[in-house]
């Protein structure tokens, strides 16, 4: 299998701090791969780097075979080939915008519709994306009207539409209660486990937002990682307790992880 990703010795420095150190990682095709860590410890800025929009301070960066900042990358060619899902995007997106037209204009690079004759072809895409997302119901209701489970359910969708060869997940479970979380890890699973989906980056703090499928986990605290592998071996409770600095013990039950600490003595 090609590498989707490669980092190779890469850091990334600002105002004289590194916000990832010395990291070497790679991404094969076909991998679902989970990023683990606590608030600050550089997950964001690997999913940055992963979308191009971060170029690193030393080391390189290949994605889909062309390296950052490498003689004949052009990023804006790059970047459609990457889907991305996260609050970044949503803030861009305007809040008047139906759900179908919100998932539409991905088929054009945009963030709102314009003058874009879209085609019969792209209606059925984003309808289908939205379908497997459960978005049936509310292809005619404005983004900004959405409950949060909602709009990050259209933010997968959206970022499909490219048929991108990675796809970027930035918390996606972030902010939803119990019932939207399980629905959306749900419907993950069912995109992780779909060999023809693409290769999936997903960052998270929390195990028990892991779907079915995922197959490798990259832990990093303080810029540097600790552990990367298949998620079998390297989600271990050892592991988890370094990555946040306290006893934790991780339980495997069934094809869901949870976590939790040990009790005050």
């Amino acid at each position: 299998m090609s590498d989707v990703l490669e980092l190779v010795d890469v850091s990334v420095v600002r105002d004289g701090r590194a916000l990832v150190d010395d990291v070497s990682w790679s991404v094969k095709e076909g991998e679902r791969w989970v990023i683990l860590g606590p608030n600050g410890a550089g997950k964001t800025t690997l999913l940055n780097l992963a979308s191009s929009y971060l170029f690193p301070s030393r080391g390189t960066a290949t994605i889909l075979g062309e390296q950052l900042g490498g003689v004949g990358t052009d990023v804006f060619e790059l970047r459609p080939r990457i889907g991305m899902a996260g609050v970044a995007m949503a803030d861009k997106l305007p809040k008047r915008q139906t759900v179908l037209q919100t998932v539409l204009t991905a088929a054009y690079g945009m963030t709102a519709t314009w003058h874009e004759n879209y085609e019969a072809v792209d209606e059925e895409r984003a309808r289908a994306f939205l379908d497997r997302l459960g978005m049936t119901e509310y292809l005619d209701r404005k983004f900004g009207t959405l409950s949060e489970g909602e709009r990050k359910r259209t933010l997968i969708a959206r970022a499909m539409m490219t048929d991108p060869e990675l796809l970027l997940l930035d918390e996606p479970a972030a902010g939803l209660d119990l019932g939207g979380r399980e629905d959306l890890v749900r419907r993950l699973g069912r995109l992780a486990r779909d060999p023809l989906a693409p290769s999936m980056i997903m960052v998270t703090h929390h195990v028990e937002e892991i779907a079915p499928g995922f197959t490798h986990v990259l832990m990093i605290r303080q810029g540097k990682i600790l552990a990367a592998g298949p998620m079998e071996t390297e989600l271990s409770s050892r592991n988890l307790s370094l990555c946040f600095g306290l006893p934790l013990i991780v339980e495997h039950t069934g094809d869901r992880y949870t976590a939790h600490g040990l009790p005050l003595s």
